[in-house]
This record gives structure tokens, sequence and C-alpha cells, in this order.
């Protein structure tokens, strides 16, 4: 057998295989046998399918996710956190100025990775035991119907990469004896390293590679992760030059625990101390001179619950600034990490093929911080006044950002600000400020107009069409001989080179734990619902009872957005019609994705879902009844 391997035929399969990589040589779809089967091979005729190859000159693709940042965070979109990497991103890109998340982590991740209607793909809440139920839009797991943007371009010949946050594996199979279908392994990611759930210590990860739990190395996760992406890459440019790869980067940050390096910290000294007002003020009027915002916007008045800076004594002020010069630190480190992985792609001549796309965050800013921030508890910890908070708080400044402030994010004031120029924030999926992100096309070879604005409505089940169709791809009609659900986002194709191009995403349905929107050709119909996040820590904080839930007695606002990019303006007593009328849409929508029956924080936190009755330590809630 060993002169066998000297021919050249045998060396020219070996070299194939292994430039193919196995993971793409053949289609995983069933094929048809088209050849002869005799009863001897002289009889017979061989059939192998074709192998599985990436449209010609099909680029490189990375999807970058970063987590509750805010619209107004980021330099490259008029905010105070600077943010080199994603300015020269989009200063050699284009800026997408009116799209949209869906209002909190899971859904918008399921959503983005699926190109579907985060209900229609069973997570219209979360894939945590103790935030999921048994109905169809709520059980947190992702069906095979639906195939991820991974298993996507598999199919059409692409290697695929995923590291971060995944954040959609059920709490109840994120162990390693499985089952793993619901792994990002199990959706179609060659490799994954990162964490499964939706935050974790940044020093001391719930840290997984492939399908096993593994030991952290003490270094910053964002490092970590940052390594082993370039790993990936380069492993397989060494044996499969020619090959694209899809990389989904997405970090915990700046999601809650906010830890970085004093170095990166205190690069933001004294630079808020004048406070959470003045921010909002600068960063809107810097946001009008970008463009990034519409030159007739009206900035809205500061949100329930803040309290005028110059109001607060200087203690506070002075910790206030401090939880926010970490969270910028920790935004600024992040850009770097991801300007390592772009100078990468640069040196080994691979930037000018890459389609980058940067979602800056998965929802608005976090209001999770509550009043006064958060150190070390949550709001599932020993219930405390706000009087007992700022003391504590205090007593632990230091601690801020550091390995030791294992729950540290920032209060709700500054939440506002990285949220300029919208009102509310995370959770609130009836507002602006929960759903609308920035996003960043970067493609050197592609992008006609450098530093371009784009105004075209859009949503993270936009981005799947958008990558097939891009790279000249196809959308599989099964996945490993499963039919597939329709995919519901529409590709931004078309806004690529004409900023004037109506929109083509016309109709979205928002949905999170009670709070509802429904957008239709630039009207928007929107009904905050309470008890919500801030009712239950207000509640906690202050010992009062838990105000009760009724859907019949939320109010529905009307805006039209195309007039008022920032929710000033509701025209509900205006236009009731109008308002009829989307309400009616959403009601639809609601049907076809899932979103019945409606579920709120009550349900959650007094155990009326899933299993969590008995789990949760805030007295009075999720106990048994």
């Amino acid at each position: 057998m060993k002169h066998l391997f000297k021919n050249k035929f045998a060396q020219f399969t070996l070299t194939g295989l292994l430039a193919l990589g196995t993971s793409a040589l053949y289609s995983q779809q069933p094929y048809e046998f088209k050849g002869v089967i005799g009863k001897t091979l002289k009889d017979s005729k061989e059939y192998w399918p074709e192998p599985v190859k990436a449209p010609k000159g099909a680029p490189n693709v990375i999807w970058i996710l970063l987590d509750d940042v805010g619209y107004g965070a980021t330099s490259t979109f008029g905010g105070q956190i600077q943010t080199p990497t994603f300015d020269s991103l989009a200063n050699n890109g284009l800026r997408y100025t009116n799209f949209h998340t869906c209002a909190i982590c899971a859904p918008t991740r399921a959503a983005l990775l699926t190109g579907r209607n985060s209900g229609a793909v069973h997570e219209s809440g979360f894939s945590h035991t103790i935030m999921s139920a048994g109905f169809p839009g709520w059980d947190g797991r992702v069906p095979s119907t639906a195939g991820t943007v991974a298993e996507v371009l598999r199919a059409n010949g692409y290697n695929t990469f995923a590291v971060g946050k995944y954040g959609i594996t059920p709490d109840e199979e994120a162990t390693d004896a499985g089952p793993f279908d619901h792994w990002p392994t199990g959706k179609g990611f060659d490799h994954f390293f990162g964490f499964l759930g939706s935050q974790t210590d940044q020093y001391k990860p719930d840290l997984v590679e492939d399908q096993a739990h593994i030991k952290p190395d003490g270094r910053h996760l964002s490092e970590q992760i940052t390594d082993k992406a370039i790993s990936y890459i380069d492993r397989q440019h060494k044996v499969a030059p020619n090959k694209p790869f899809f990389l989904y980067y997405s970090p915990g940050a700046v999601h809650a625990p906010h830890q970085v390096t004093a170095e990166w910290s205190d690069l933001y000294k004294g630079k808020f101390d004048a406070g959470w007002d003045v921010y909002r003020e600068q960063v809107f009027e810097n946001q009008k001179k970008m463009g990034v915002i519409p030159s007739n916007a009206v900035l809205p008045a500061r949100n329930p619950y803040i309290k005028e800076w110059k109001s607060l004594p200087i203690e506070e002020q002075k910790l206030y600034a401090r939880f926010m010069e970490v969270y910028a630190g920790y935004l600024t480190y992040t850009d770097h990490e991801i300007g390592l992985l772009i100078n990468h792609l640069k040196e080994t001549k691979q930037l000018d093929n890459t389609l980058i796309f940067v979602v800056i965050g998965d929802n608005g800013a976090s209001k999770e911080g509550t009043f006064n921030g958060d150190i070390d508890r949550s709001i599932f910890g020993k219930p405390l006044s706000e009087a007992e908070t700022i003391k504590y708080n205090l007593g632990k400044i230091g601690e801020i950002g550091t390995a030791f402030g294992t729950e540290t994010n920032y209060p709700l004031g500054w939440a506002q600000a990285a949220n300029t120029p919208f009102k509310l924030w995370k959770q609130d999926a009836n507002a602006e400020g929960g759903t609308h992100n920035p996003l960043i096309l970067f493609y050197p070879k592609g992008i006609k107009e450098k530093g371009g604005i784009r105004n075209q409505y859009g949503h993270v089940i936009d981005l799947l069409p958008t990558t097939v169709e891009f790279i000249g791809g196809t959308l599989p009609t099964e996945i490993r001989g499963i039919k597939q659900q329709e995919v519901q986002g529409t590709s931004l194709v078309y806004s690529f080179d004409d900023a004037k191009a109506l929109n083509r995403h016309t109709l979205q349905h928002y949905y999170i734990f009670g709070n509802r929107a429904i957008y239709k050709d630039g009207w928007k119909a929107a009904a905050a619902h309470h008890p919500d996040f801030i009712d239950f820590a207000l509640a906690q904080t202050e010992h009062k009872p838990i105000p009760k839930s009724d859907f019949n007695k939320d109010v529905w606002e009307l805006y039209n957005l195309n007039e008022d990019f920032t929710e000033n303006n509701d025209l509900a007593a205006k236009y009731p019609e109008k308002l009829a009328e989307l309400k009616k849409v959403f009601d639809e929508q609601a049907k076809k994705n899932n979103i019945y029956p409606l579920i709120d924080w009550e349900d959650i936190f007094n155990g009326r879902v899933h299993n969590t009755k008995g789990i949760l330590s805030i007295p009075g809630i999720g106990e048994k009844k």
C-alpha cells in the first residue's frame, strides 16, 4: 500500500482534502445518487456529489456584536468614549443610523443569528431556567427549522467560528453532559470559545471551548477571545488560504460586570465630573454635527427616576463619576481588542476582502445598575435602602471595575446618557432607547462611499439575508434534511450604494416583558408595561409591595418617527384611527410570531413560568403560594 500514496493522484486527493477542510468537503444535505449500481464494479458507475465551494471571490465575513452599549456612547456616533477602531471602520465604510435590536440580549442574538424574529424562533424571553416558559415562543430553544448564519454559510462553503458570548443555550443543557444541539457547535459553528450564558465574570469566566468547559487562564476574557479568534483564522488560512471564513465576535463587553484594568479606566479620570446632564447635551449637539441624528431632532426631557446631577451631594457625584470612568475604559479597551483583530487581518493581507458588520449593542444601555450603581450585589441580593446602597458603594469605590466587582454596573443616570438622544433603556421594547443601536458596515473592496451615512430602517434580522446576498450565496431550503422556516429579514444590500434608497424593511414588532411596540411605514405605536424591572427595584429599595400587573391598563402612545426621531410628540389623541390600525397590526404580528401569551416581570418574579417557584431570594417574590 505504501506505493499508492506516492502517486500523483493520491497526493492530489490528500492535498485537496486538507485544502477544503473536512467540514465542507461535501454538502451536509442528503443528496440524490446519480450513478449506476450494478452487480460488479465493471457494471457500475461511480458518483460523487460536487464539493461545496464558496462563490468565486466571496469575502470573509465578520459580525461583531457588543453588549449593553447605547446609541450615544461611542465617539463613532457622537459619544464621549473613544473608540478609534470603530471610528476607522465607519470612516472607511458606512454608518447606519436607523438600525434596531430587540431591547434585550437573548432575543436579539436569536434574531440576529437566524434572520427570523425572536418569538418565531422560541426566544421571546431567555433560555434561562427562570425566564423561559412552556410555550412555542418562550421555551428558549432555537429550533432546527431556523438555521443559523453559521449553518447557512457552511452550506455556502465557509468555515465558521464564534467567540465570546453566545447566550441562547438553555441552562438545563449547558453542562458537559449536553445535549449539545443548542450549543454553538450544534448550530453550525466549527469552533466556539466563550461562555454560554448572559453574563460572566471577565477574569473568572464560565468558559467553554467547543463542547467542554475549560479552566480560564486568568487574563481578561476579551483578550482571550481575541487571541482565539486570530488562532482560528490563522489555522484555516495556513491550510486553505482561498477558503473564506465567517467569524462571530461577541465579547461580554460592556455588559455587567464592568471589569477592566486601571490602565484603561484611568484614561477617563475626571472626564465625567460634569455629570450626566451635561454629557447628554454635549453628545446631542455632536450627533447633529456628525449627521447621525436629524437636524430637527429634539432632546427628550430627563427620564423618570433620574435626579439632576447638580442636585446630588459631592460624594454621590464622585461615586457615580467613577462608575462611568470604568464603563468608558471598558468600552475603549474592547475597541482596542477588536483593533488587534482588524490589524492582524491587515498584516496578513486579508482585510481588503473581509466584509465586517459591527452592531454597537444588542440593546440600549443597561438600566440594571438601578438608581445608585451596583458593585457586587444585584437585585436578587439582600434588599438595601437607597441610603444603605450609597454607603455600601462608597465603601467599595476602589473595587469598581476590578476583579472584586463581580456585578459592577453604572447607575441609571449614565445609562440614560449612553442612550442619547433617546428615552428609556434596555428592556424597554416600547422605546427607541431600548431598541435603537448603531450599525457599521465595512468592506474596502466593495463600498464606494467612504464615511457615508445611511438612514434606512433596519433590524438585526436583516444581517443574515444581507450577508447571503452580498457574498452571492444561497439560502438553503433544507439544512440536514430539515425544511427551513422563512427568513424574515430584509437584505440591506440595496442601500449600500444608494443613500436615498427607500426603506424596504417597513414592518417590525417588539416585545420584552410586557413592553411592546409596532413599527409600520415610519409610524410607531408603543405601550410601556408595569411593573417593570425598575418598579421591582424601587419596591425592593423602599420595602414596599410590588405593584400588580394589568395589560389592559397599559397606555398606548403613537409617534411619527419620520418627523419625530426621538419620540417627543405623542399623537395618540390626535390620530386614534392610526393607533387602532397599528394595534391591530401588532396583534397580527404577535400571533404570527409566537408572542402570546404575554409574559412580564411579575410572572417571572412570582414564579408563574417554568420552574421558578421558590428559587428567588427577594422576600415575597418567588415564594410558594
